[in-house]
């Protein structure tokens, strides 16, 4: 119902004029012409001079022409040597093959032989070409020395009055003729100007639109990169510490006791198949197919710290987890950020202060803020390392990132001691738009 009210509408008419196949047609030769036009600019220019040769201009070179048809309505005006009606002839068309690059020139060349022409009493039909001056005055020319050409035309439209009104035609008709031309010429020049405009600003329009669709296209691709790089790094950098610290250790002790080191490799084991199960999960989701599988293994959550503090207990620190707080409230987002930003400090600890280390990991969660901390008690005094980077890795700059998607701020710097703390301030208000803050 809605179709045929639409095919009925005011518009219908316009919808079957434009899918006609003739004006199809003349749409596409007029878009053959304008592609010509560009490659040879002169040849439009000698076309257009050529048709107001052949309509205007050879009429008046034949005598008799114009001494039919009534008397009364006859014009009497003087007559001029074959050769003097040439020159003026030219004068009038051959300032048109410079009418788009020089408008006003030639509309002030064509103007003079115009007025010099009428004061001599000639009238000739190639006084046309003022008209087509004017018109492409109005559509290629500035638009104040359009204002003076229409004051120079309306006294030529009144010579040209007053010079036919002797023939019997009254001035009254002729100067609303003669204006009505004028205005004709211009209207359309003006049209024109400005629909070439609005083509040529939709044209602009769309380029910029397309510009700032890449824009957005490459800033959500580096966007993207960065998150899988940020992923990438908390997933392999965290267990591949770990398994490193547990091979080390269970070298040293296969030596001493083998059953510890049987422990270190099946540790070792389950780090490696849950770093590869999280790095599945991951990829899964970048894949077109991966929604399903990623939504079956979730990210892990506050839930998920008692057996991330186990595996690094495994490794050789020690580690106290101490939760306040109605944890379980927050949102899979926020439990994931919490997860990762501790997941990254007992990395740093159990890779810069070593598996002697002793960390405190603790989760506050108020009303309107989740506190994560995580201090380390650095290395034993007879193996005492290098501080904690404070800005050379990447680790700290990913949770500085992840804070921040939160509103939420990260200090780290050392603690008592040798130590290194790591305090990460998360903002829990709700966001009106429906994101994180």
């Amino acid at each position: 119902m809605r179709e045929h009210t639409a095919a009925t509408g005011p518009f219908a008419g316009a919808e079957v004029l434009s899918g006609h196949p003739f004006f199809a047609r003349l749409a596409r030769i007029g878009q053959r012409v304008r592609l010509a036009d560009r490659e040879h600019p002169w040849v439009l220019d000698a076309a257009v001079v050529a048709a107001v040769v052949l309509l205007f201009c050879l009429p008046d070179l034949f005598p008799g022409h114009g001494e039919g048809g009534p008397r009364e309505h006859r014009i009497v005006l003087a007559r001029l040597p074959l050769p003097w009606t040439v020159a003026l002839q030219a004068g009038l068309v051959v300032p048109l093959l410079w009418r788009r690059r020089r408008p006003t020139a030639a509309f002030v060349a064509i103007m003079a032989v115009f007025v010099l022409q009428w004061t001599l009493g000639v009238g000739l039909r190639a006084d046309a070409a003022l008209l087509v001056a004017l018109y492409s005055l109005a559509l290629h020319g500035r638009l104040r020395h359009l204002a003076w050409s229409c004051a120079a035309m309306v006294g030529a439209v009144a010579l040209v009055a007053v010079a036919v009104s002797g023939g019997g035609l009254p001035v009254g008709d002729a100067l609303f003729f003669l204006f009505s031309a004028t205005t004709a010429a211009v209207a359309l020049g003006i049209a024109v100007r400005i629909r070439r405009a609005q083509l040529a600003g939709l044209r602009e329009r769309a380029a910029r639109l397309e510009i700032e669709r890449d824009q957005r296209s490459r800033l959500a691709t580096a966007a993207e990169r960065a998150r899988v790089a940020r992923e990438m790094h908390d997933i392999i950098g965290h267990n591949l510490s770990v398994i490193v610290t547990l091979a080390d250790g269970g070298a040293y002790a296969a030596q001493a006791t083998p059953e510890r080191g049987r422990e270190a490799l099946l540790l070792i084991g389950d780090t490696s198949r849950q770093a590869l199960g999280e790095l599945r999960r991951m990829l899964g989701v970048l894949r077109e197919q991966g929604e399903e599988t990623a939504e079956f293994t979730p990210q892990p959550g506050v839930a998920d710290l008692d057996g991330l503090c186990a595996r690094i207990r495994a490794a050789g620190p020690q580690v106290v987890y101490t939760a306040a707080g109605d944890l379980d409230r927050l949102d899979r987002g926020m439990q994931l950020m919490a997860y990762r930003i501790v997941q990254e400090s007992l990395t740093n600890a159990l890779k810069h202060a070593g598996p002697d280390t002793r960390a405190h990991v603790t989760l506050t969660a108020g009303t309107d803020r989740l506190r994560v901390r995580v201090q380390d008690t650095g290395p034993p005094v007879d193996t005492r390392r290098p501080a904690h980077p404070g800005g050379d890795g990447h680790g700290l700059a990913g949770i500085r990132e992840r804070a921040a998607l939160y509103g939420g701020t990260v200090t780290a710097g050392p603690g008592p001691g040798a130590g290194w703390t790591v305090e990460a301030v998360l903002d829990l208000t709700p966001d009106p738009t429906g994101g994180p803050t």
